[in-house]
């Protein structure tokens, strides 16, 4: 069996719940504390004998599973009974994210790492039937998501990859680009990376990893992201104050600056292109110009097929719910009574 929610946003709706289990206990202790002020409880008791204690959480409890069947109702959701082979034609695309401290920098709004994920999820939504990775690198690579055709899964792991992700700092694109070209599993699919970075190497062999990568037929798109005019690369404290700007060992403030030189290299190398632009939308069409040049190749895939909705359920359950509520009185049922099931005596 396979899972998903149609609107898995909609489960937010969930914390009415706790809130509302707050304002019942509110109430309890507001009625007794009046009933305290009127006279005394025993003799109230005594002025209303039929009158359940437990008829009311009961009532309030039946009310809240009811409430709770009309949420998972509205987020609907749904089971995969069936596994299927698709065929796709697209091309086998590894994202490659440096994540370094220096894309930190805001000389971009609102930084040259935020930035870069604005630009790879426009991309991401820009694609069709293409196959996608994700690696980030800085002083060495890290392999973030395997090759998939899901892009949900691919930009919420996107959106979770921060500078604390690899304890080695510096950018080695050498590295990122030899973990890249491990991604692509399949001879015959057209191969492409994608490379997002501010270009400063402090590695050596990004031009003949990407040698390496032109003799396996893939190609090196690169987008540089930051200013050749640098900037400051701030340190916030968690509550997103800059609390100063990063030092060298002299104690002067850094200055990151845009190296597109290499970059430039790492493209040419492999017959792709160059991509320098602060406008998302030109990024992106940019990219999807070469895109539509490159050859689709035909692939299989494994995809759930025939997910049936279960919101019906949950109505059910919830109208029965509130159905069987009308029937539950606030006065003491007699043949409980009898029983005392809820020492009521």
């Amino acid at each position: 069996m396979y899972h998903k929610l149609e609107e898995p946003i909609l489960l937010y709706l969930l914390l009415l719940i706790p809130l509302l289990i707050a304002l019942f206990l509110f109430q309890v202790y507001w009625k007794k504390k009046k009933q305290k002020e009127f006279g005394d409880l025993e003799l109230i008791k005594q002025l209303s004998p039929t009158k359940s204690r437990f008829k009311p959480v009961l009532k309030f409890v039946t009310i809240l599973l009811a409430l709770t069947g009309l949420i998972l109702a509205l987020v609907n959701p749904k089971i995969g009974t069936k596994m299927e082979t698709v065929k796709r034609q697209g091309i086998d695309i590894v994202f490659a994210l440096d994540i370094s401290k220096s894309m930190l920098s805001e000389d971009i709004a609102p930084s040259r790492l935020e930035k870069s994920k604005q630009l790879i999820s426009q991309i991401i939504n820009s694609l069709g039937n293409d196959r996608i990775g994700i690696v980030g690198y800085a002083g060495s690579a890290y392999p973030v998501l395997p090759m998939t055709t899901d892009y949900s899964i691919a930009k919420m792991y996107l959106q979770n990859m921060n500078t604390n992700m690899l304890s080695s700092q510096g950018t080695a694109l050498n590295d990122a680009i030899n973990l890249a070209t491990t991604y692509f599993d399949a001879v015959d699919t057209s191969k492409l990376i994608i490379l997002v970075s501010d270009g400063e190497d402090h590695g050596d062999g990004a031009n003949e990893a990407s040698e390496i990568a032109k003799e396996k037929g893939i190609k090196i798109i690169t987008i540089g992201v930051g200013t050749v005019n640098g900037g400051t690369i701030p340190i916030k404290a968690d509550n997103g104050v800059i609390t100063e700007y990063k030092k060298d060992n002299n104690g002067e403030v850094v200055i990151t600056k845009l190296n597109p030189t290499i970059l430039e290299n790492i493209a040419k190398n492999t017959n792709a292109v160059y991509i320098e632009n602060s406008n998302t939308k030109q990024v992106v069409e940019q990219v999807k110009n070469v895109l539509d040049n490159i050859e689709k190749t035909e692939f299989e895939s494994q995809e759930i097929a025939e997910y049936q909705t279960q919101y019906q359920w949950f109505i059910g359950i919830a109208f029965f719910l509130l159905f069987l509520d009308i029937f539950f009185l606030e006065r003491k049922t007699s043949w409980l009574q009898r029983l005392n099931l809820f020492n009521e005596r």
